[in-house]
């Protein structure tokens, strides 16, 4: 399996706290398990879904005369229905959500650089066309720029050498050449314990699951247990290892220490897709996605609970959401392909003429 990390910026040195991402391999098996095990027979059945009868068309404005604003996440929550959607806007500055009950909405845009955008809307026709304005938001001091935690000032600069050259080979999935420089952070330093959660992340990519479990574990009792990437480390082994249960319990810990952890409430719905709770990984997607609305893989998740109750239309949106925010990544092609598929499970599903 492997897993991959968030690089920070040197300017956000007090924040050093690096996020575990899905693996790619993982993406992969997690694009199948919404199609895997189906009946063939199921596959022309009637879907049960939510009458529909409309849609919100929109266009965001970057602030002034500057144009429109592309790629940028707006989302749509039901004041009545409790149905919520995320989007992109296309390089045009639109937005299109179909498929929607009619009833009042809340539509948010948040965007670094601009104050959070709230707009009350109400959908009464087929066809409801907003126009959404940025606000340029005001800049505040980098407080990280010229504030250092005392911790920080007791970690040795050999230290934090070896660190940054760790996290550098990581970019470059050089997963042992990084466990070697982690290894040689944390003899300079004993008590780095973000280096030896990242011990962890390489010994996962390594597969070697035992040592990052004790990596994660170490990486705890270092921080005296506040540090939460390492509950998810821990979650995280047990995922792989088929301890589903008690990697709820650890990841749930984990978000009662940092409730902020988008990546946190992924690897929480994960383990929830595999618990065969739908309903509830589907919280958990939109809880990572209240929290960043531009992580990909926490739609992937979202997709494949949709998936699992055969809810193709939203789960062909959830993969277009994936596909817009990683183009690229490391499973487009896969979820291209099941995308696909699940188009061609909503055809035979509606009802013929």
């Amino acid at each position: 399996m492997r897993c991959q990390v968030l690089v920070v910026k040197k300017s956000e040195a007090s924040r050093r706290f690096l996020q575990i991402r899905l693996p790619n391999s993982l993406l992969a098996v997690l694009c199948l398990i919404g199609l895997s095990g189906w009946a063939p027979g199921a596959r022309a059945q009637a879907l049960r879904t939510e009458k529909t009868e409309g849609s919100i068309f929109g266009t965001v404005y970057l602030p002034g005369k500057a144009g429109v604003a592309s790629q940028v996440a707006v989302s749509l929550k039901s004041r009545e229905g409790g149905v919520f959607r995320s989007v992109l806007t296309d390089y045009e500055g639109h937005f299109e959500v179909s498929g929607l009950p009619r009833g009042a909405y809340e539509i948010r845009v948040e965007e670094a650089g601009y104050e959070p955008l709230r707009n009350n809307a109400k959908l009464e026709g087929p066809v409801l066309t907003v126009e959404l304005y940025l606000i340029a938001s005001t800049p505040q001091p980098p407080r990280n720029a010229y504030t250092v935690s005392v911790r920080e000032l007791k970690i040795p600069g050999r230290a934090q050498e070896e660190f940054n050259k760790g996290l550098g080979s990581l970019a470059k999935n050089d997963w042992a050449g990084s466990l070697v420089h982690f290894t040689k952070a944390v003899q300079v330093f004993p008590e780095y314990y973000e280096a030896v959660y990242h011990e962890g992340v390489a010994e996962t990519n390594l597969g070697q699951l035992e040592k990052a479990m004790e990596a994660f574990q170490k990486s705890l009792e270092l921080s005296a247990g506040r540090y939460a990437r390492g509950d998810f480390g821990i979650g995280y082994v047990l995922y792989l290892q088929g301890k589903l249960s008690e990697a709820e319990q650890i990841i749930r810990r984990g978000l009662e220490i940092d409730a902020n952890s988008a990546d946190g409430y992924v690897i929480l719905g994960m383990t929830l897709l595999r618990l065969d709770r739908a309903d509830e990984a589907e919280k958990s997607a939109r809880e990572a996605l209240a929290r960043n609305p531009n992580l990909a893989n926490a739609y992937l998740v979202l997709a494949d609970s949709f998936a699992r109750r055969r809810n193709y239309r939203e789960q062909i949106e959830g993969l277009d959401a994936y596909l817009r925010l990683a183009p690229a990544g490391p499973v487009s092609a896969r979820a291209q392909e099941i995308r696909q598929v699940a188009m061609k499970f909503l055809a035979e599903s509606q009802p013929q003429n």
